[in-house]
């Protein structure tokens, strides 16, 4: 648990000191009372893309019939990409402030807030153990069973995850839609 919080922050720190580290000047755009940085905003995005990108890999890769043509040793390898590129996802959304100005002009919303950033230290614990499962089994010959599990293990992940990803969207579009306004 120490490891994986000490994960997070270090890549947390990566993402400062890279910005940092490329000498970009940090501007910031206001609109009504939240403040937009273009570089962070980018940098999310990269990141989202990426964690897509990543996710629509493992599901096909997670597929039983494939897992019997794929070595394992692939699957986990794949699998701790995906765990990783999380962790920066996670605290590229807590480290940056995505809900902070939202809910401070819409703090009704702050107990769903508060719920949707811990479920990015559950959500982290749930990928952590399907790699140990998925590097467990790469290191022996497992039965057909164990790879149905996995498998069963990850789209219930996935399934969770994209519940997730679902509910923090709503939610900072009703702290701008509602809240903030939007022009109309």
């Amino acid at each position: 648990m120490r490891l994986r919080s000490i994960l997070l922050i270090e890549a947390a720190e990566f993402v400062c000191l890279r910005s940092r580290g490329k000498g970009e000047i940090a501007m910031s755009v206001t609109t009504n009372t939240v403040s937009i940085n273009p570089a962070f905003l980018q940098e999310i995005k990269d990141d989202s893309r990426e964690v897509r990108q990543l996710f629509a890999h493992a599901v096909a890769t997670m597929d039983v019939l494939r897992l019997e043509r794929v070595a394992l040793r692939t699957v986990a390898e794949l699998l701790a990409r995906l765990r990783d590129q999380l962790a920066m996802h996670f605290t590229l959304e807590e480290a940056f402030g995505y809900f902070d100005d939202p809910v401070d002009i819409a703090p009704h919303l702050l107990e769903r807030a508060e719920v949707l950033r811990s479920d990015h230290a559950l959500l982290f614990l749930d990928v952590c153990q399907i790699v140990d499962q998925a590097e467990g089994l790469a290191a022996c010959k497992p039965e057909l069973r164990q790879l149905e599990r996995l498998a069963a293990d990850f789209r219930s992940f996935c399934d969770r995850f994209q519940g997730h990803e679902t509910r923090e969207n709503a939610l900072i579009l009703e702290a701008f839609d509602d809240d903030i306004g939007v022009g109309d």
